[in-house]
This record gives structure tokens, sequence and C-alpha cells, in this order.
């Protein structure tokens, strides 16, 4: 597994490395050991999701908060996206920064992203499944969210908002200034 590093030091992208032979491929998708090795602390991850999405779907700005905030691994078995990450961190060095990135079926590159940031995709491609594992069990209560329009953050996110298909909870989320957010001290991996 090869690990790259990414504007965010806490942040990084992971490509797994691919064996092809006369039969197809092979590929561990997530290894324990190497993610801790880059981390130099355990990640426990409890649940995978997968969402299913056509063109446009836009999913995010999400994240959970403290006592429940969520250490996510994500990557697309099908299709494309536009995968964005925000620090959403009181204090840090990047607040309010935004780091874009596209995964894909082809390029098989995956996101880790720990707690205190929040993350969203846009489905690029005709489908996409999407796929993401988490450190901890999603709870009502502590759901948190940003809209992906806040001009604060000027995400381009490469489809037209007029274009965009949102469920209408997400159409509702609150601006970056107006929403409630981790503290720069938190344990990232707690």
């Amino acid at each position: 597994m090869n690990i790259k590093t990414t504007p965010f030091k806490e942040v990084f992208i992971l490509k797994p490395t691919l064996h092809l032979d006369e039969r197809g491929s092979f590929m561990e998708s997530f290894n324990e050991r190497e993610v801790e090795k880059v981390l130099g602390k355990k990640t426990m991850f409890c649940q995978d999701n997968l969402t299913h999405s056509k063109k446009g779907v836009l999913r995010g700005l999400h994240y959970q908060l403290p006592p429940f905030s969520q250490t996510k691994l994500v990557s697309v078995i099908q299709g494309s996206v536009l995968d964005v990450v925000v620090d959403i961190r009181k204090g840090s060095p990047t607040f309010g920064q935004y780091f874009s990135f596209e995964l894909s079926a082809e390029n098989q590159l995956q996101l880790f992203i720990p707690r205190g940031f929040a993350h969203g995709f846009i489905t690029l491609s005709e489908t996409s499944i999407f796929m993401y594992k988490v450190d901890q069990y999603y709870n009502f209560a502590s759901e948190g969210s940003i809209t992906p329009d806040d001009p604060a953050l000027g995400i381009d996110w490469q489809i037209p908002q007029s274009q965009w298909i949102q469920s209408e909870k997400d159409k509702k989320h609150p601006t970056l200034a107006e929403a409630t957010l981790f503290d720069y001290n938190l344990d990232l991996y707690a």
C-alpha cells in the first residue's frame, strides 16, 4: 500500500497494491497495520456503508460531533466522484480550508479522513457506488453539517449547482459560520 500526504497533514490518500494475472486482479482494500504505521495510532473500523448515486448527486458536507465523531476511509467501487474534505477544527492553521480529490473505480484511490473534518462528495460519472468505513456508529443527536455552497468555503464541485441532486435535509445545512464545530485540540483518533 502506498500512502500519500494531502494539504491537511492528518488526511491521507491511500493507494492499495493491485496484483494482476490472467484471472483478473486482487487487492487488499484495507490493511490496518499499514495505516497504523502512518498514524502512529490504532484505528478500529466498526461499520461499512455503501451509497449508490446517479450523476449530480451531492451528499454532504457531513460529520458527527464528539463523543460520536467518526474517522472515515472512503473509496469508489464504481464510477467516479469528487470527494471534498473541509477542516472544521476551530483554531487549526487550516480551519475553513478544503481539499478535493477525484476518487474512481479506475484510480482505486482511497481517502483517510479523521475526526474534525466535514466530508462530502458529488457523483461525476453516470452512476457511482461509494464505500466508506467508519470507526463509530451513527448517532442522530451528534450529527453536524455544513452547506456545500457556503461562499466562505468556495468549493468548486465541478458540476453546476443547478444540476445538483440533494436530499431535502442536505439542502438545509447551515454555513460554516453557523455550524457547531470541533476544537483544534481534539484527539483525532480517540
